[in-house]
């Protein structure tokens, strides 16, 4: 890797783990917006990168405000204001469940929305092997998995 200097004098190193950073970050935006414009387009309403980060980060079954919280790392006042609000819109509806906490569940509408989402990914998909080869972006995905459970360990044992 190479090393710049700034203006000032400070030497500014490149590195892998940078590039794969800025490279993830954006190709997660470009990914993200894809989603939310075509989904907007087959007429689901109010669908943004976040709200598709958000809606991602449940189980198919019931999900908890806590465990959302914690996925996602955010505060639950949090999720309970996105659960009601997407709520609103018809993608989610809350159940009494034991206690006071309450069952999170995607609606008919929320899990078509979530399965459309899944179809405009494989469609995705399919103009990746095109670009690059199957095999190619197997071996990505596989790459990706393995950088994700080194930097998982990596901070797990940092703790």
């Amino acid at each position: 890797m190479s090393t710049r200097l700034t203006q000032k004098g400070v030497a500014m190193v490149d590195s892998h783990a940078l590039q794969l950073v800025m490279t993830t970050g954006k190709i997660q935006d470009l990914a993200s917006n894809y989603l939310s414009e075509a989904l907007t387009r087959k007429g689901y309403s109010a669908i943004s990168p976040a709200t598709l980060m958000f809606l991602s980060a449940l189980d198919c079954g019931i999900n908890f405000g806590s465990e959302i919280a914690r996925n996602l790392g955010v505060s639950r006042q949090m999720v309970a204001k996105t659960v009601k609000d997407l709520s609103s819109k018809g993608y989610l509806e809350q159940r009494d469940g034991v206690g006071k906490q309450k069952q999170i569940l995607f609606t008919d509408q929320g899990e078509r929305l979530m399965a459309d989402a899944r179809l405009l990914l494989l469609e995705l998909d399919k103009h990746l092997v095109k670009a690059m080869g199957g095999q190619e972006l197997n071996s990505l995905v596989k790459g990706f998995s393995q950088l994700e459970a080194v930097l998982s360990d990596k901070l797990a044992n940092q703790l």
